[in-house]
This record gives C-alpha cells, sequence and structure tokens, in this order.
C-alpha cells in the first residue's frame, strides 16, 4: 500500500488546482496525468507532482494548446532532453495559429456589423438581417 503522507484525494487535488474531478480523470485517462498510485482500497493518492502538472495542463489551455499540443509540451519535459528552440517553435506554431483565428474573427465582425448597420430595428414588413442571412 502507498504511503499516505503527502497525499491527498482527487477531490483535495481539485480543490488545489481549480481543475473538476471529472476533467482530472479525462486526463488521467488520455495520458495527460499520470496513474497515481493507489490504496488498498482502490482510492487514488496525488501529490503535489500532480497539482504542478494539473497547473501546466490548466496554463496551457488558458493560452489555447490544444490536448496534442499539450502532450507533445508535456512529452519534451517528461523526457528531460529538450531545447528552448524546440518549445519555441511550438509556441510560435501555435501564436500564429491564434493570429489566423483573430484575423478571421475581426473579418467576421466587420461582416456582423455590416449586416446589423442594415437594420434599424423597428417594424418592418422585412428584416434585412434576416434577408441577409438567407442570402446565399
Amino acid at each position: 500500500m502507498p504511503s499516505e503522507k503527502g497525499r491527498f484525494s482527487i477531490g483535495a487535488l481539485s480543490g488545489r488546482s481549480g481543475v473538476n474531478v471529472e476533467t482530472i480523470r479525462y486526463y488521467e485517462r488520455i495520458g495527460l496525468l499520470p496513474d497515481p498510485p493507489r490504496t488498498e482500497g482502490g482510492h487514488r493518492l496525488y501529490g503535489l507532482e500532480h497539482v504542478k502538472r494539473l497547473a501546466f495542463i490548466r496554463r496551457s489551455r488558458e493560452l489555447g494548446f490544444s490536448i496534442e499540443e499539450i502532450r507533445a509540451l508535456l512529452d519534451l519535459v517528461d523526457s528531460g532532453a529538450y531545447t528552448c528552440g524546440e518549445v519555441k517553435s511550438m509556441t510560435d506554431r501555435h501564436l500564429e495559429s491564434v493570429r489566423s483565428k483573430i484575423a478571421d474573427l475581426r473579418k467576421l465582425e466587420r461582416t456582423l456589423a455590416g449586416i446589423s448597420s442594415q437594420c434599424e430595428g423597428g417594424e418592418v414588413p422585412e428584416c434585412p438581417v434576416i434577408d441577409a442571412l438567407s442570402d446565399d
């Protein structure tokens, strides 16, 4: 049976990390979070290493990295044999993707603003917004 000293339950891990229990289990299932040791009764026992890894995953998700990008970053970290250049290259690719999405959103914003500006909002038999959305 693993030592319970310095270990805590999945609920406590959730509280410490700000990641909900279901998400923690999901990260375990897909291999982002290593399986923790268990008690004889089968209860998971987490440590500070799990809190740190979840913080890394959570922050990466907040920055928009995909699960696969996070997996690749964690693989580099876990190997212990990575260079900042490798990490920068991955980050630069992600940054380019974010910039592309921002450009797409700005285009979408201009289109929506143009459609919205055609409508005065009053009682009219035909709505220009509906007409614009119905156009092929």
